[in-house]
């Protein structure tokens, strides 16, 4: 048995816990006996970072070390969920819970909702496109199917990052975000959705670990019951944690650190939906006794694929750059990386197919090749060459190009064009078939410049970018031919794109590659304007386009083509070059050859035990515990235990010197700002924080922020409120607290 990721499961269940341990490498090992006190796992691609915590999990579960019933492990997609349940079923850890942060928050949630909140609970709503739409309306703000989508994911991202409609705009901008609309407008669409989701008594999924948050934060009892519940805490793919998801694990957690995460700084790739690698490497900040390890070894790809990635990091720059980790290749040497330059896309996309149906014919099968691009809008170009070669695909994390709504609907207008365009006075002034086609579609969106930004919009636009480049090729293909003649090509395109996908050449884009792996690899149009995409602009963008090439990467097992067009269309300007990330990794390119080498930051496998490990192996009992300073009762000094006490810093039987005025105030203006942000009363701040706001009646920002439940997010958006209330001011009058920014 090897360690590969990819390896066959155990094809029975292990006799004894030592069994499970077998097969592990030395780092493996240790995080598969790593059992107390916070553990992470550095975990670099293809290191088998799965098998390891699969492994830590059942062998604690196997040794009597922990109970199944009380281990969550917590990862991000139900596939990886569902791949978990079934590794532990196969290593006799029966009873372990393995979900995604919204199943098991919405577990809690139905669970506790009549003893927390009364009543049924709202219907949820898993798509929430529809509602946008209506509140769209509602403001009176036309808005198209891409500009929903975009709108829609505007909205997700505040959620997550716990920004509420009144802070959107600042939020944004702070953010550096492309915003789809003028961000007052998006602001007011999300506090229009807010309301609506009420009026209709919805909720959707973010709201399930909003209020899933809610409920921990205010009711103690309910927290002590969830706590009892799960002891032992797994988090994967830790470097795409949400600000809202950390919270939520931070109540299930308590006071206590029974908690081991893994992930990969350098495969963040989704910043742009509020994931964070901050709470990954800051991990040892927050636990200065937390036991890391590295897992360096790449059981997937070849040596010469690795020696790529590793070289793509090497001249990376940031602060995820500064814990990157440098790969070992465990696998016996394959082929060098292909580089290929052509003239252009279409030559590009056939020298692919081309390449593809050699491997084919080789009996590589055709489920073990992906085809990755940076856009959907690309796939268009090498659906029609596989087509054209015979070589099935699939199309995954998109639709296909044809069926796309706005190439539909432009296919449709173009028809209604090529029958009846002789009385459309729009199209008078075409002089030939690329422009009567650019007249057509701009009706339907396009413009001659792209939009600002990414998301749909710009994907939309793109497909209609697409049509407009086919109808020029067309037209200089064959001169002379009609609009008529070219939605025939459209047509016959669309016919010959419906072969069987079963076991076909995976088409995808990199994002959607995520967690995925091939024996053979093809990147296409690895050039600047694409790779990095043209929007992305300030450094912390330009380094994420980096790595999501490197996770494009590190998805091929042993064979890899890396390609570029000199230009979009034949004939055209050889005026593109190939990515300023391929500088001095491709043959006969210049340019840094980075930090190369074993020796770089956070690059060598291993293990590091934080202070206080005494030498221990990771396998015997370690009560690490962060200090921790007692809390005790401003009134008798009695030491605090309850969660509620201690945000009163009181025994509960102790006697209040509240104001009670100064507590009707707050209450009242509580009131008010749940309305304006559309949450829960509580969501502002809990009961027992307006009473302890009250009895402490604090004079400035410093002191307020030493009462629990004010933390540096509600200090900045509350503080000059609540400090104007007790001064006895009216809120929004100013004064000498000032806003700090989140």
């Amino acid at each position: 048995m090897t360690a590969a990721t990819h390896s066959p499961l155990f094809p029975q269940v292990p006799d004894s816990a030592d069994a499970v341990l077998e097969g592990l490498d030395p780092e493996q090992r240790e995080v598969a006996t790593a059992l107390h006190g916070p553990v992470c796992v550095l975990a670099g691609a293809g290191t088998g970072k799965t098998r390891a915590i699969t492994h830590r999990i059942a062998y604690g579960v196997r040794a009597g070390i922990l109970q199944p019933s009380s281990v969550l492990a917590v990862t991000f997609t139900n596939r990886a969920a569902g791949e978990m349940r079934g590794r532990l079923r196969q290593l006799g850890a029966q009873g372990v819970q393995a979900r995604t942060f919204h199943s098991a928050a919405l577990r809690q949630l139905q669970y506790f909702w009549p003893k927390a909140i009364g009543g049924s609970m709202p219907r949820l709503v898993d798509r929430k496109i529809k509602l946008v739409g209506d509140a769209a309306a509602a403001c009176r703000l036309r808005l198209d199917r891409g500009e929903l989508r975009d709108a829609t994911a505007e909205i997700e991202w505040s959620k997550v990052t716990q920004t509420v409609p009144a802070d959107y705009a600042l939020a944004a901008a702070k953010a550096g975000r492309e915003t789809p609309r003028d961000p007052a407008e998006i602001a007011q669409l999300y506090a229009a959705y807010e309301d609506l989701k009420r009026q209709r008594a919805v909720i959707d999924f973010e709201d399930v670990l909003l209020l899933t948050v809610a409920v921990l934060q205010d009711r103690h009892d309910i927290a002590e019951q969830v706590r009892a519940q799960y002891q032992h805490f797994v988090v994967d793919e830790y470097q795409d944690v949400s600000p809202l998801q950390q919270r939520l694990l931070e109540l299930w957690l308590g006071d206590r650190d029974s908690l081991c995460v893994v992930g990969d700084a350098s495969q963040t790739i989704y910043s742009f939906t509020g994931a964070t690698p901050d709470h990954l490497l800051d991990f040892r900040l927050r636990y200065p006794g937390a036991t890391v390890v590295k897992l360096v070894r790449d059981y997937r790809s070849t040596p010469q694929v690795v020696r790529l990635a590793n070289g793509l990091l090497a001249q990376a720059s940031g602060r995820a750059a500064d814990h990157r980790l440098e790969l070992v290749s465990q696998r016996a040497p394959g082929p060098e990386p292909v580089f290929a330059e052509y003239t252009d896309e279409p030559a590009e996309a056939e020298g692919c197919a081309r390449r593809i149906r050699e491997l084919l014919d080789a009996g590589v099968p055709a489920s073990e090749i992906a085809v990755l691009f940076r856009t959907n809008a690309q796939s268009e170009t090498y659906e029609q060459a596989l087509a054209d070669a015979g070589v099935p695909y699939q199309l995954r994390g998109a639709e296909r190009f044809f069926d796309r709504p706005e190439v539909r609907k432009a296919g449709m207008a173009l028809r209604g064009a090529a029958r009846f365009g002789g009385n459309d006075s729009a199209l008078d002034e075409a002089v030939d078939l690329p422009s009567l086609v650019r007249a057509v579609l701009s009706g339907e969106g396009w413009t001659s410049e792209p939009p600002a930004g990414s998301g749909a919009v710009r994907e939309r636009w793109e497909s209609l970018a697409a049509l407009v480049h086919l109808a020029q090729d067309f037209a200089a293909a064959k001169p002379g031919a009609t609009l008529a003649d070219l939605v025939a090509e459209l047509d016959e395109r669309a016919g010959a794109q419906h072969a069987p996908t079963v076991q076909g050449v995976t088409l995808a884009s990199l994002h959607s590659a995520k967690g995925l792996e091939w024996d053979a690899v093809f990147l296409a149009g690895v050039a600047e304007g694409m790779m990095p995409i043209t929007y992305a602009r300030t450094d912390e963008q330009i380094e994420e386009e980096r790595r999501l090439l490197y996770v494009g990467v590190t998805r091929a097992r042993e064979r890899l083509y890396v390609s570029w067009a000199l230009s979009r269309s034949p004939g055209g300007r050889a005026s593109r070059r190939p990515s300023r990330f391929l500088d001095g990794l491709r043959p006969g390119s210049s340019g840094a050859a980075g930090r190369g080498g074993a020796g770089g930051a956070g690059g060598a496998g291993g293990v590091e035990r934080g202070f206080g490990s005494g030498g221990r192996t990771t396998a015997e009992p370690a009560l690490r515990r962060r200090a921790r300073t007692p809390a005790r009762c401003r009134v008798c000094g009695r030491t605090l235990t309850d969660a509620g006490e201690m945000k009163l810093m009181r025994c509960e039987d102790c006697p209040s010197d509240m104001d009670e005025g100064l507590y009707e105030r707050l209450r009242d203006w509580r009131a008010e700002q749940a309305r304006l942000s559309g949450q829960p009363a509580f969501c502002v701040f809990t009961d027992r924080t307006l009473i302890a706001i009250a009895e402490a009646v604090p004079d400035d920002e410093r002191e307020l922020s030493r009462i629990p439940g004010v933390g540096a997010r509600k200090l900045g958006r509350y503080g000059a409120d609540v400090l104007a209330i007790c001064a006895g001011r009216d809120p929004g009058q100013g004064g000498a607290a000032g806003k700090i920014d989140d």
